[in-house]
Order: C-alpha cells, then structure tokens, then sequence
C-alpha cells in the first residue's frame, strides 16, 4: 500500500465489495440479535415458562453454539472452495433465514424467532473463515494491517449502527414487528447483491476432502495451533476478546432495565460506547505496528 492511506482500500474492487458485503452481515446480525433481546426484555415476553433475564442468555448460546460446533467445518469448506461463490450462497442463505424471522415477527412466534437466531449462529459461522481466508488473497503484505483494522473497525462500526436499527425499529407498542421484519429482509437482500461484486479467487486447496467430523477436526486444529505457541496464543486472546465482548454486551438490555430501571435508549448508549472503544482501537492497530504484521497488536 507504499504511503497511501488504508482507506484507499474502500475504492478497489479487490477490497471494497467484500468490505460492504462483511459490513451489511454484521449489521443484519446485531439488527436481528439486538431487536430480538430488546422485545424480549421490554415486553416482559416468556418462551417455555424462561423469562427476559434467562431468554437472553439463551439467546447469546444459540447464536454461539454454531461457532463451536462447526468453525472446524467452515474452515475446511472456505479452502476447498472459490469464496467469491461461497460469498454468495451464504448470502442467499441470510434473505431465506431473514424471510422466517420475518413471519415469526409478525406472528409472534418467539420459539421460531430463537431457531432462527441459532441458524443466523450457523451462517455466520461459515461466513467467518470466507472472511478472514479472503484478504490474505486479495491484499499486500503491507496492506494486510490496514484491511484487517477496517474489516475489524467496519464492524463495530455495523455493531453500532445495528443496536441502533435494532432498537429504533421495533415497536413496543405494537404486537407485530413489521419495519423491523421487513429491514431484516432488505439489509440480506443488500448484502447478496454486494457479494455478486466480490471479484473471483483461487480455491486454496481445491482437492482438501473435508472432515465432516467436527469434534475430531476440531480436535486436529487445536493440536496442530499448539505446535506455534504465538499463533495459539494469539487465538486464545481473539477468542476471550469475543467472549467477554458478547457477554457484556448481552446482558446490557437486562442490567439497564433490572437494575438502572432505564428504557430501550439506554442499551443503546452503553452498547455503543463500549462498540466505539474497541473501533478506535482497531483503527489504531496499524499505526501502531507501523504497518508490519505484530502478532501481540493483532
């Protein structure tokens, strides 16, 4: 990227559809997530006699229990095969998914809304090694700390715009969630449209027969992590930064309204101060490093 500035990145084809497409799942995710816990907080709702406090909980497992599961899965299907195409596939999957959790908002059905949440923990799932197996494609050396702080900053910057779309389009008021229903389905539709853009990649390892065994591959992964104690390590730290990101931020709804007795515009504040100190912090990464690859920054 010589001297020019990592934003340059977001007017190439190679980066910028990718970066749209990455930016709308996020968003449609903390959308669905946030709106979800919102009504279940506010509006007092109980599935299987569970209610706000232990729903929201739930929630938070069905949406990581995925990654989990089948991460090991995911990441053999993002070698094997072209993820421009992958792109789009797991896009078509959001609009289908979108398109139920929109009837289950209008009807009512939370158990539906749950399942739903779970298969969004699924897609998001395959998503994420597409994601992070593409720049090191399409980028330099040199740009890979610069496209790595937007791709990690776009997304809390969705995170943040997200809990705000969350909050504002649902209606407490109203039994059926019919803006919020039909903005889940247009950001999926946005986002599949994006991923048509994404320019062609080559397959990584087209002959890779995968493992459909994903506790033993799981297991092989691990183990072979183990053999470079800097990437391990490195692992271990994204994946308590994820933790902790998504148990702090899945109880705010239930602490605001529990114990600060406060409304729906309070989660939001808290929710995007803590999303906002950790995109500035993103962003800061490559400075930081001096654009070389500083596995301790990353």
């Amino acid at each position: 990227m010589s001297d020019s500035s990592q934003f340059s990145l977001l007017g190439q084809r190679r980066f910028a559809p990718f970066f749209a497409t990455q930016f709308l799942g996020a968003l449609n995710d903390n959308i669905f997530r946030n709106g979800l816990v919102i009504l279940i907080t506010f509006q007092g709702v109980l599935v299987l006699g569970m209610g706000h406090t232990v729903l929201a909980n739930v929630a938070a497992f069905l949406f990581i229990l995925p990654f989990f599961l089948f991460s090991a899965t995911a990441g053999q299907l993002a070698d094997k095969y072209e993820k421009s195409m992958l792109m789009r596939r797991i896009k078509l999957l959001e609009i289908g998914l979108m398109a139920l959790a929109a009837i289950a908002l209008i009807f009512r059905q939370y158990p539906i809304l749950l399942l739903v949440l779970f298969l969004m923990g699924c897609q998001s799932t395959l998503f994420g090694p597409v994601k992070y197996a593409y720049l090191p494609q399409k980028l330099h050396t040199d740009e890979l700390i610069g496209g790595n702080a937007l791709v990690e900053s776009g997304t809390y910057i969705a995170i943040i715009v997200g809990l705000i779309v969350g909050v504002e389009t649902v209606d407490l008021q109203s039994a059926t969630q019919i803006l919020l229903a039909f903005t889940l389905v247009g950001v999926a539709c946005a986002g599949y449209l994006t991923s048509r853009q994404v320019p062609r990649t080559d397959a990584v390892d087209p002959e890779l027969k995968i493992n459909w065994n994903s506790w033993q591959e799981t297991r092989h992964i691990v183990s072979f992590a183990r053999e470079e104690k800097s990437v391990f390590l490195s692992i271990l730290g994204i994946s308590w930064f994820w933790f902790f990101g998504s148990a702090m931020t899945i109880q705010m709804p239930a602490y605001t309204a529990d114990i600060l007795l406060g409304n729906e515009s309070i989660v939001t504040t808290l929710l995007v101060a803590f999303a906002v100190g950790v995109g500035l912090g993103s962003l800061l990464c490559e400075r930081m490093s001096g654009r070389r690859i500083e596995l301790g920054k990353l």
